[in-house]
């Protein structure tokens, strides 16, 4: 079985074990009555605590000394070292892992990490470049581009396939694109809209600042169901429409396609992407990635030589590249990635109830919507009407079949999902 796995990406180091996450913890750091604290709780007080928090530790990895200092920790290698203490014993402290890490990572950062590693209670067994995995499952014969997000920059880096072999051609650090920066933008849009509708300005608070911060990923998450949706903080509302946000990664659009200048490059996308508004559709030949992307290529690549990702020998080198599998099988998908079926093909599970609100509602009548009716036949379950509502983020079409885990876009703006409800 492929050892636990870690992904070193700072937005969201994520824990892999027996192919289940099990473990994210963002790269913030905060110092708190002489304690740190990391990950969620750390990210949770950013706002509050702004001289307390440190986020480029993954970033700007090394052993200068910190400035503006934080605490006893002298220079950013530290930090890191607390941060993976912290990981492993909130991840049932795991005797090996596999490190999978950003190309971002330069050769002294790596070595530096791996020195680090040996001051930990557990071995690092394996080092791999994550774009080089996710790429290495791919049906690509030619150049191809991976394109992630990081907390301070995105990057993209060029993979080539040539003769059965993925391998890593350059890397661009893309500055000034980090999930930061598009998340002060998205926040920047936000607070305007509060200020022009309601007069409360949610920024000129820490406390209600971090609670729009929290409130971000819920809101885009509606978004991408619904033309609009209402943010709530502090008592008052404020209509966000999809339309304000979508130049909010415009500098990040530019700086791709200053890159991208081959139609037939694939660029491979993180999933984190999907969330940000006008991003994905704006990016040619752009190929999203599923959340398992890199754990379901690891243990293929793993599967198919143990040695492809664990390294017997005493000093680990960075793979870099790797055999293409993209003949192989791939994984199914869960039920929270399926699609409406665009094949006319009754699904084999059926839902059997609709979750609105916290509230199931059996499927055993016909349910009415705004212009549109949910219906059986023989089959499965359809939706009819002159006016069809969004399913999954799309205008449904007549005749598909309706699946466990599609969300539908109901008239008052919440989001119902149809769920199978086993007795």
């Amino acid at each position: 079985m492929l050892p636990p796995v870690l992904d070193l990406k700072d937005c969201e180091l994520q824990l892999w074990q027996g192919g289940s996450l099990t473990l994210q913890s963002p790269g913030y750091a905060l110092l708190k009555e002489h304690q740190y604290s990391f990950g969620d709780s750390a990210r949770s007080a950013a706002r509050l605590h702004p001289r307390e928090v440190n986020t480029r530790y993954w970033w700007q990895l090394g052993t200068s000394p910190l400035k503006p200092a934080l605490g006893t920790a002298r220079h950013t290698a530290d930090l890191a070292h607390a941060h993976l203490l912290d990981i492993h014993l909130q991840g049932g402290q795991p005797d090996k892992l596999v490190l999978a890490a950003p190309g971002t990572m330069g050769r002294n950062q790596l070595a530096l990490l791996l020195g680090i590693i040996e001051q930990c209670p557990f071995e690092a067994v394996g080092l791999v470049n994550r774009s080089t995995a996710v790429a290495s499952v791919q049906a690509c014969r030619g150049p191809l581009l991976h394109l992630e997000l990081q907390l301070h920059q995105a990057a993209l880096t060029r993979l080539v396939v040539d003769a059965g072999t993925v391998s890593v051609d350059q890397v661009l650090p893309l500055p000034g694109c980090g999930l930061l920066h598009l998340q002060e933008r998205l926040v920047e849009v936000i607070a305007s809209a509060f200020i022009r509708q309601t007069r409360f300005d949610p920024r000129r608070s820490a406390a209600t600042e971090q609670a729009l911060y929290e409130a971000l990923p819920g809101t885009l998450a509606k978004l991408k169901l619904a033309n609009e949706t209402n943010v709530e903080l502090n008592g008052y509302r404020a209509r966000i429409v999809a339309q304000q946000l979508s130049e909010t990664g415009r500098r990040l659009l530019d700086s791709v396609e200053q890159v991208v200048n081959d139609s037939d490059e694939m660029v491979l996308v993180d999933p984190i992407f999907d969330l940000l508004p006008n991003i994905i559709p704006s990016i040619p030949r752009a190929k999203l990635l599923d959340d398992r992307a890199l754990i379901d290529a690891l243990q293929q690549q793993y599967s198919n030589g143990e040695h492809n990702i664990v390294q017997q020998q005493q000093q680990l080198h960075f793979i870099q590249n790797l055999p293409t599998l993209a003949g192989d099988d791939p994984p199914a998908a869960s039920a929270s990635h399926q699609r409406v079926n665009t094949d006319n093909v009754a699904p084999k599970a059926q839902p059997t109830h609709l979750l609105c609100a916290s509230i199931a509602r059996p499927l055993d009548t016909t349910i009415n919507g705004s212009g549109w009716t949910l219906a059986v036949d023989a089959a499965g379950w359809k939706i009819s009407g002159a006016v069809p509502p969004q399913v999954n983020g799309q205008i449904y079409t007549e005749g598909n079949y309706l699946a466990v885990g599609d969300q539908i876009l109901m008239g008052n703006g919440d989001i119902a999902v149809l769920i199978e409800v086993q007795s």
